[in-house]
């Protein structure tokens, strides 16, 4: 994932920083345990798509 692009994407829940997880192909929202899926290089960035972590 681009560097650039991590910098401006925010989390749409809680509008915080993310991370990104290049192992599981996702960008990670610690502060509301979500976890957005990355398809074919671009962050899916929908709440429904989220998958909750503990």
């Amino acid at each position: 994932m681009d560097k650039k692009l991590l910098d401006i994407l925010a989390c749409p829940v809680c509008k915080g920083s993310l991370r990104y997880d290049k192992e599981a192909a996702e960008v990670i929202c610690k502060a509301d345990r979500l976890a957005f899926p990355i398809r074919e290089g671009i962050p899916v960035m929908l709440e429904s798509e989220a998958r909750v972590f503990e």
